[in-house]
């Protein structure tokens, strides 16, 4: 009995592939010059996109707390892995020379920012939020119902808010006595 064409073929395709695998064809001194991968010894981080409600899943690579390496999370089920051109820059967010790590102030009629500590933005931030809510806080309607509320303040979330955080930021809204409130949930 002959040989097949086939036969020789597969036969072909099994031997070259147990060479390469016994280090025949590429010996190890050959992967010596390689570089090894960025993210080797990197913390693998699973997280969400941040620039728009879709919720797209990532792998974010650390080490030694830094930020070396941003991908799509192929096991997520809304992106399998896909990022739009706005996730691939979202590692910019972090490693941008241009990104703001201070707060930044202009009082009123200013014409420059001034940098303040972040205390005393909270601070600032709350006082402002308590004498507007105190100075428009509307007890009773004008039919003497009872309503609590304010109408000199409102809150719109943002796209990069979860879940438990809307929820937090609407119980926040709710006892300070807001009604207008809503949260960006459209791309």
């Amino acid at each position: 009995m002959g040989i097949t064409r086939r036969t020789f073929i597969k036969g072909l395709g099994g031997g070259v592939t147990a060479l390469a695998l016994s280090d025949v064809i590429l010996p190890r001194a050959g992967w010596a010059g390689l570089r090894p991968a960025k993210t080797q010894d990197a913390k693998a981080t699973t997280s969400i996109c941040t620039f728009c409600s879709v919720g797209c899943g990532l792998i974010a690579h650390t080490q030694g707390g830094k930020l070396v390496n941003l991908e799509g999370d192929p096991d997520h089920p809304i992106n399998q892995g896909a990022l739009c051109s706005k996730g691939q820059a979202l590692r910019e967010i972090v490693l941008s020379p241009r990104r703001l790590k201070t707060v930044h102030y202009r009082a009123p009629g200013a014409d420059h920012w001034e940098e303040k500590p972040l205390d005393w933005a909270v601070q600032t931030l709350a006082q402002r939020l308590k004498a507007t809510r105190d100075a428009h806080f509307i007890a009773k309607n004008p039919a003497g119902v009872t309503v609590n509320r304010t109408e000199a303040m409102a809150s719109f979330g943002g796209s990069q808010f979860n879940n438990e955080e809307c929820y937090l930021l609407i119980k926040l809204n709710r006892a300070l006595g807001m009604v207008y409130m809503d949260q960006q949930a459209g791309l």
